[in-house]
């Protein structure tokens, strides 16, 4: 079963320093592997930054670039900004690499984004092979995650998916902030 858009979320048993605690939303699975990127590893670097590395014209973007995980690619952009987009994610996220979208993007405040360095892959069959072992919990991915607080969201995601576990078919939407109030 194709995971395109879902999050891949970390379990402890996975011991791989790349991932562990991580968040990873699939941007393409099929029979020939998978690609995502890691939600929740902010790096010191800015945007800004990065523009001056690879002589983009300047811009002031402060936002931290994203480590999107150990293999090298170009840089990957999520956003919500259809106008730029090169690909549907989810309803309301788009995904953009190309240097004409993503340059814009990053010059503009109305829509979020978050931009990644390098992104997560794996070959024909070995992301099955992960989720047989127990390493990865799934869930369906919401617009939201992505511009959560990358501090927090590995914790917000297992909590999700441990309530759909606990208690299949109840809305989290409908449960008390405060969990002595259940």
């Amino acid at each position: 079963m194709p995971l395109s858009g879902q999050l891949l979320v970390a379990s402890r048993k996975l011991r791989d320093p790349n991932f562990r605690q991580s968040v990873v939303l699939l941007l393409e699975h099929n029979e020939n592997g998978a690609l995502g990127v890691v939600l929740n590893r902010p790096t010191e670097r800015t945007v800004e930054q990065v523009w001056e590395a690879v002589e983009f014209d300047p811009c002031d973007c402060q936002q931290p670039l994203n480590y999107g995980g150990p293999v090298q690619g170009p840089l990957i952009a999520l956003h919500t900004s259809e106008e730029l987009s090169e690909k549907q994610v989810l309803p309301g996220l788009y995904l953009s690499m190309q240097r004409a979208t993503v340059d814009p993007l990053v010059r503009q405040t109305k829509h979020p984004f978050r931009l990644y360095s390098g992104n997560s892959g794996w070959g024909g069959g070995q992301l099955e092979g992960e989720l047989n072992e127990g390493s990865w919990l799934t869930t369906p991915a919401h617009s939201d995650d992505v511009f959560a607080d990358p501090t927090t969201v590995w914790r917000e995601v297992t909590s999700r998916i441990a309530l759909a576990v606990m208690v299949p078919g109840l809305d989290p939407d409908r449960l008390p902030n405060d969990p002595s109030l259940n």
